[in-house]
Parts: structure tokens; C-alpha cells; sequence
């Protein structure tokens, strides 16, 4: 008799372990992982910025939409050791923390020459999630976790990746992907 409760209590702490084990990876509600545009096989090079220097968004560098009354300034960015085969540049941010089921796209630029080692004044920009165009700061609703921005410089095997201004950011993401040879991202945070 004694066998037998140990083995039940045993049982019942390790279905217990099990469970609470499963509820520890399961995501919360709303959330999942969100697929790279970036090709596994592409290569690594640096970028750094002044202003995300904490891992945080200066105020500046917030939205001025959605209830948010930053300056909407994108960060600065400086990159380094791109590979010999660069022949443009791309960069993007992205929110997967946004409530959206797919993310948020808060900017994409495209075309820069290979020469280039930060964005330059005046840029062409695509257009963001919200339908402009230029940098989109960011500002996650009310009382959410802090997101987390992914702000990516891509290295691409084109002068011109063909994709038109009016492009959505996923389209965009879709077209460049496959040009991707290298790339430098940093992560920095957001709360409301």
C-alpha cells in the first residue's frame, strides 16, 4: 500500500512539473514567433548607435501618432565590415511584439549605395505599417509589455533591390530577402 502511494504521489508531482513546465513555454495569449527575413547563411557585420546606446528609445526617437508625443527623429546608426560583395544597403525596424499577429513595421529604407555607412540625410524611405512613408517611432499601447525593436541593417548583392516606394514593408522584406547577403542588427526597448 505504501508502494503504491509513493508511486501515485510521484506521478502526480511529475504530471504537475510537466504542466507547469508547458505553461512556462506556451506564449502568452496574442503572441508567436514571428519567421527572419533574414537568410540563415548570410553573414554578420556591425552596427552601433548613439542614441540606443542604453537599449532604450530616447523620447525624441518615440512616434508622434497613436497617443505617443515624441519627436519621431530616427535613431542614428553607424555600420561597419559589410562584406566586398555589398552593392546596397537596406534598413528596417521592426516591432514583433506588436498586437497585431504579423508585427509592425516602423521603417524601411532602401537603396542606399555601398559606399554608405549610416542613413543619410534625406534617404528615400518606404512606407511603414501605418501607410506613410520615413521612420515611424515607436509607441506600444497602454499597459503592454515593452517591445522589443529590431533595427536591422541588410547587406545586399544589388544596386537596386526593384522594390517601388509604395511597396508595403512585408513586400518589401519579401523582395529584398533574397538579395540578403549580410547583416547587422541591434535590438533596442519601448514601453508605454
Amino acid at each position: 500500500m505504501r508502494k503504491r502511494a509513493i508511486a501515485a504521489l510521484t506521478a502526480a508531482v511529475t504530471a504537475a512539473s510537466v504542466t507547469a513546465a508547458s505553461a512556462q513555454t506556451v506564449p502568452a495569449f496574442g503572441y508567436h514567433k514571428v519567421r527572419t527575413a533574414v537568410p540563415k547563411e548570410a553573414a554578420h557585420f556591425r552596427v552601433t548607435s548613439p542614441d540606443l546606446a542604453h537599449g532604450t528609445f530616447p523620447a525624441a526617437s518615440y512616434a508622434d501618432a497613436f497617443g505617443c508625443t515624441g519627436g519621431n527623429v530616427p535613431p542614428r546608426l553607424s555600420w561597419s565590415g559589410a562584406p566586398a560583395g555589398t552593392r546596397s544597403f537596406a534598413v528596417t525596424m521592426f516591432d514583433p511584439d506588436a498586437p497585431t499577429g504579423s508585427g509592425f513595421w516602423h521603417w524601411s529604407v532602401r537603396d542606399l549605395p555601398a559606399t554608405a555607412t549610416s542613413v543619410p540625410a534625406g534617404a528615400a524611405a518606404g512606407a511603414n505599417d501605418a501607410g506613410t512613408t520615413g521612420y515611424l517611432g515607436p509607441c506600444p499601447p497602454a499597459g503592454d509589455r515593452p517591445h522589443h525593436y529590431e533595427i536591422t541593417v541588410l547587406a545586399l548583392d544589388v544596386p537596386d533591390a526593384g522594390v517601388p516606394a509604395t511597396a508595403s514593408p512585408a513586400l518589401a522584406s519579401f523582395a529584398l530577402g533574397s538579395h540578403v547577403i549580410a547583416y547587422a542588427r541591434l535590438t533596442a526597448t519601448a514601453t508605454s
